[in-house]
């Protein structure tokens, strides 16, 4: 921007004009590069005093003295930021560590504008090697004793550990250079050194092993002897005395604690001033052990009992092992085996207990089966006072099975198959149900689960047929046989081939004169619907019937329209139409119904709307008589 000063212009007006064009000038500076050096070197030992120098080439306006702000970074994360006119700036790092190892950039900021220099790194080798100190060198089994373990100067996110021999026993993170901890020892000569570890990006960097620190730590003598009297092999009901002792110097001291232990159960608490006296079971068998402790050091021993079993544990069972109601049983109770040097057979005493009440003080109980007696039982042996219980065992009388009902699934229609069902309320699984027809068994099939059901396929020809089927059901043999009601259902019975006849017959009909047309089928299930279609294929007229156990004929009649009323009508020749429902108490042969023509096939002569003579193939319209299944009726 180029400013011109007039002569005349006052001294105020001049320096206004001249801060103006310093703020211009200054805008006006660039940033050309920025360079980081590392001094004395990218890679030095620990110790080393380090120099980052962030230089900047800028260009500016004539007599400008524009300000830089320095930005320095580590491993991309902002580290240190300064002001200052100089076109170079220092950060140092005395007396490097390996955690000053990293990756550094410096950036200028002038105004708006900034420019970075490219990424050094800087490697600081070299980890101090770590000093261990210990509050004490003697020590007693269970005594703790307090440890330091120090990398003086050292910085950063230090881990470290202590070892005895090639077992580490203490590990610690920390920003610290030191860490002290309290460690338990165990007993004989232990030796202990301490080392830590830094972690720079993806590697760990360890140090040296500290001085080694040797430690004798002295034993206590405390360990227990334990004694089975008279012997650690027994049987049950025997009476043995187990002892744990210690040697009487730490006896003496009040914070010795002993204690028995069978398994996973403290048997005894206290066994420094008692023994422990027990009639064991042969359940009992296994491995007891004294435990002795004196503030958190532990010693045990350990002695294996084993129990002979005087008796075996009493078996329960019934006879016979499947019950009916009202059918007597037996329950018995009794061992396989027992210590015949100790006992005789006779000194062992039965019960029998019904959902934990008695039934019976003995070996043998019977009764008969029915709600009262189902229930779980056991049976109980006693001698010595040894008390065994057998397994407890559930006895339930089985239910004699309930008379069955029939059913069918879906519509029964003559000539076409269908499934019949059969099904008891009550009764014992497994149950086998069998279909019969007139008493004769078609087919037989057993239900073992409760939501199974029965069915049987099956198919009739006419509809009285389907009286003849029944069920049998049975659980328990010939006893326990029941017989269903005969099957009663609708039964559907297709309609058969229509028959068309026409009065008068085909030949003597007159133009004029009335005709009647009469739709016979031998058979079939009301209600029925009946169509009349005429010459055409054009239906004509449609009715359903109703009625049911008689033949049914559909009639309808036409005859032309007066004279009189084809003036009216125009020049139409279509006829009225009258329709007549005819029923007969009995079937009627077609057959016999005289025609004129003795042919099967009867023609009649209907007028057209044309005015025209056609001649119809009665024949062909048979096959426009319909089944109506919507309601349907009995028919046997």
């Amino acid at each position: 921007m180029w400013v011109k000063i007039q002569p005349s212009l006052k001294i105020g007006t001049f320096l206004l004009l001249f801060l103006f064009t310093s703020e211009e000038a200054c805008a006006e500076s660039v940033i050309k590069s920025v360079q980081l050096i590392i001094h004395p070197r990218n890679e030095v030992e620990r110790g080393t005093n380090v120099s980052l120098i962030c230089q900047a080439e800028v260009s500016h306006g004539l007599g400008s003295h524009p300000n830089y702000k320095y930005n320095f970074y580590k491993d991309f994360q902002p580290l240190y930021t300064d002001q200052t006119s100089s076109t170079d700036h220092l950060y140092s790092i005395p007396d490097a560590r390996m955690a000053h190892s990293g990756k550094y950039k410096c950036a200028v900021v002038i105004e708006e504008q900034n420019k970075e220099s490219n990424v050094k790194d800087l490697t600081v080798k070299g980890l101090q090697t770590p000093v261990l100190t210990m509050d004490k060198l003697k020590l007693r089994e269970g005594d703790d004793v307090t440890a330091n373990c120090t990398a003086e100067g050292e910085i950063g996110s230090l881990t470290f550990s202590f070892s005895n021999g090639f077992e580490e026993i203490y590990t610690a993170n920390t920003e610290s250079h030191r860490v002290e901890q309290k460690l338990r020892l165990t007993k004989g000569t232990v030796k202990i050194f301490c080392y830590y570890s830094i972690k720079l990006h993806s590697t760990i960097k360890h140090s040296d092993n500290s001085n080694v620190i040797s430690l004798d730590i002295q034993e206590l003598e405390i360990n227990p002897n334990i004694k089975v009297n008279p012997s650690a092999y027994v049987t049950e009901g025997d009476l043995i005395t187990i002892s744990c002792s210690v040697d009487t110097t730490y006896q003496r001291n009040s914070d010795l604690k002993i204690s028995l232990i069978h398994g996973h159960t403290m048997v005894s608490v206290d066994m420094t001033k008692t023994d422990y006296k027990v009639s064991l079971k042969a359940n009992d068998s296994g491995e007891y052990e004294c435990i002795s402790r004196l503030g958190d050091v532990y010693k045990s021993s350990a002695m294996n009992i084993t129990v002979k079993e005087l008796f075996s544990m009493p078996v329960l069972s019934f006879h016979p092992a499947e019950v009916f109601e009202g059918e007597r049983f037996t329950i018995s109770c009794q061992i396989k085996s027992f210590a015949s040097e100790k006992i005789r057979r006779d000194d062992i005493r039965y019960s029998i207990f019904q959902d934990k009440i008695p039934v019976i003080n003995g070996s043998r109980y019977s009764g008969t089966a029915g709600k009262a007696s189902n229930g779980k039982y056991i049976c109980v042996a006693e001698a010595k006072e040894i008390i065994k219980e057998s397994r407890r065992e559930l006895f339930e009388a089985k239910v004699l099975v309930s008379k069955p009902e029939i059913s069918v699934d879906g519509p029964v229609i003559v000539n076409e198959s269908f499934w019949i069902h059969c099904h008891s309320d009550n009764g014992s699984l497994p149950i086998i149900y069998s279909l019969k027809r007139n008493n004769v068994t078609l087919n037989r099939t057993k239900v073992s689960d409760i939501h199974e059901k029965a069915r049987f396929l099956a198919m009739i020809s006419t509809p009285s047929d389907i009286s003849s089927y029944m069920c049998e059901a049975e659980n328990n043999g010939q006893v326990s046989r029941k017989m269903s009601e005969r099957l009663h259902v609708t039964v559907i019975v297709p309609v058969g081939k229509p028959l068309l006849m026409v009065i008068p017959v085909p030949g003597n009909i007159e133009e004029g004169s009335d005709v009647t047309l009469i739709c016979n089928i031998p058979k079939g299930s009301p209600p029925i619907s009946f169509r009349f279609y005429g010459g055409s294929g054009t239906e004509i007229y449609r009715t359903t019937v109703q009625m049911v156990v008689n033949n049914k004929e559909s009639v309808w009649s036409e005859r032309p329209p007066d004279v009189a009323d084809q003036d009216s009508l125009g020049s139409t020749n279509e006829g009225d139409v009258e329709y007549t429902e005819v029923v007969h108490p009995q079937i009627v042969d077609p057959t016999q119904i005289p025609l004129k023509k003795g042919t099967d096939t009867v023609y009649s002569e209907l007028q057209t709307t044309q005015g025209a003579i056609e001649h119809v193939n009665h024949q062909g319209l048979l096959e426009y008589a319909e089944l109506n299944h919507d309601l349907p009726e009995p028919v046997d």
